[in-house]
């Protein structure tokens, strides 16, 4: 060991903010020197069963503007961030005894990927090392539920009733104050590049409908503009539906999946636009959205690795498809349904897609061409800038009706493309003709 001194390890994951930040807090407030861990998990960045990357540059990019910005942020506290890309057991094995580090920080995640790194981990380390767990992704609290896990309601309309009748949503962590100098290690980590992860660097597209940075700092300039600037908050009802422009939506998502916004941040700046600005049903809409987000984390939470099963959380003995050119096509845009290729093609050049969207393409995958939906989840896993697991497929799931949908509903691909792009001009936009391949 390098350092006699104990040292508290912050070990980020989907957690990439300083503010409202339950990690940072609890080791700044432990008194010891404090150093903070990323890796870039090469398993990440590996080809699927499926054949596609199962992180593309899109979101990759985002990790790395985030990082960016958190690694500068950290320096101005005089907190080191190290950043490596290799097997994150390795690494943080490494560091852990190098650095005499005696306490372990990290927000708690439970989905299967995350489980086994843990797992490994805590079975290598030296056994006197503390690890410190705790929930910090969700809007409402799981020690401030009104019911056990296990009765978490299979209808996500009982879940948000007794949360908005029973629960309440915790204050902001208090910001972290800045550490002495002689904290900082000498070390400068390099954020690896797109390069260096096995990817290519794309240009942002000129009609993307999410052409926004990474990073904590750009989540607050869109809040600020969405809210404060534009006051857009208070129409988000009614122009949610939308597909085309940067402001239809909040377009939070992404900063919310990398932990470098939280939704309690999101929840507190609603609740003072309603006391300073107006409070109406699209104020109240945004809540029900971050709402809608908390009740997939739960569910997958509840349900563990079901939630990744052909069958389901339902266990649904479905007959699925997994025909090579059918899958082929509707990734590239070359059904026979003109909404379908659109969407897909604005998420193949952009690595965004709407709500309204996401829902059709999905439908058309899994009650159109009966494929199997994980294949499609897995595509939007490897493209989107906002993927998260547990919002991914459980809304997969639901669309596939093998999760939580108790009407099993199919989406009318053709009446709602009538009605949510009246006169096409969406279409037009992401048409096979007007784009260069």
């Amino acid at each position: 060991m390098e350092n006699e001194k104990p040292i508290a390890m912050v070990w980020l994951r989907n957690d990439l903010r300083l503010s409202d930040q339950q990690s940072f807090s609890s080791a700044v407030s432990s008194g010891l020197d404090v150093v903070a861990y990323y890796c870039f998990d090469p398993k990440h960045y590996e080809t699927t069963q499926w054949g596609f990357p199962k992180t593309e540059s899109y979101r990759a990019q985002f990790l790395i503007e985030t990082l960016t910005q958190l690694k500068q942020a950290l320096l101005e506290l005089n907190i080191s961030l190290i950043v490596e890309h290799k097997d994150p057991v390795e690494g943080l094995v490494h560091w852990i005894d190098k650095l005499n580090v005696s306490t372990v920080y990290f927000q708690k995640e439970w989905t299967q990927e995350e489980r086994v790194v843990e797992k490994k981990l805590r079975s290598i380390v030296r056994s006197e090392i503390v690890f410190k767990s705790h929930y910090d992704q969700f809007l409402f609290h799981p020690e401030d539920l009104s019911f056990p896990l296990d009765e978490l309601p299979e209808v996500f309309t009982q879940f948000r009733k007794l949360c908005e009748k029973k629960c309440h949503v915790r204050k902001l962590i208090p910001e972290i104050v800045s550490l002495p100098k002689d904290n900082l290690l000498t070390n400068n980590f390099e954020i690896p590049s797109l390069n260096d992860l096995g990817l290519t660097a794309r240009e942002v597209h000129p009609n993307s409908a999410f052409p926004f940075k990474g990073g904590s700092k750009e989540a607050e300039k869109r809040l600020n503009h969405y809210f404060w600037n534009t006051k857009k908050l208070s129409y988000y009802k009614q122009t949610r539906n939308g597909l085309i422009g940067n402001d239809y939506s909040s377009k939070f998502s992404a900063w919310l999946a990398n932990g470098s916004l939280s939704a309690r941040q999101i929840y507190w700046e609603i609740s003072s636009y309603e006391k300073e600005v107006k409070k109406n049903q699209s104020t109240y809409w945004l809540i029900f959205e971050l709402i809608w987000r908390d009740y997939f984390k739960y569910i997958s939470l509840k349900h563990q690795d079901t939630i990744f099963h052909l069958g389901g959380i339902l266990q649904k003995d479905y007959h699925w498809e997994r025909d090579t050119r059918s899958v082929k096509n509707w990734m590239e845009g070359k059904t026979k349904e003109p909404f379908v290729n659109a969407n897909m093609i604005e998420l193949k050049k952009t690595g965004w897609m709407s709500n309204r969207g996401r829902q059709n393409v999905a439908s058309y995958f899994a009650k159109d061409l009966l494929l199997d939906w994980r294949i499609g989840a897995a595509y939007f896993e490897s493209l989107l800038i906002d993927y998260d697991v547990h919002s991914n497929y459980g809304n997969w799931m639901y669309v596939a009706g093998v999760g939580n949908d108790p009407r099993d509903r199919k989406f009318n691909v053709r009446f709602q493309a009538e009605r949510y792009d009246e006169g096409g001009k969406f279409q037009q936009i992401w048409n096979q003709k007007t784009l260069f391949e």
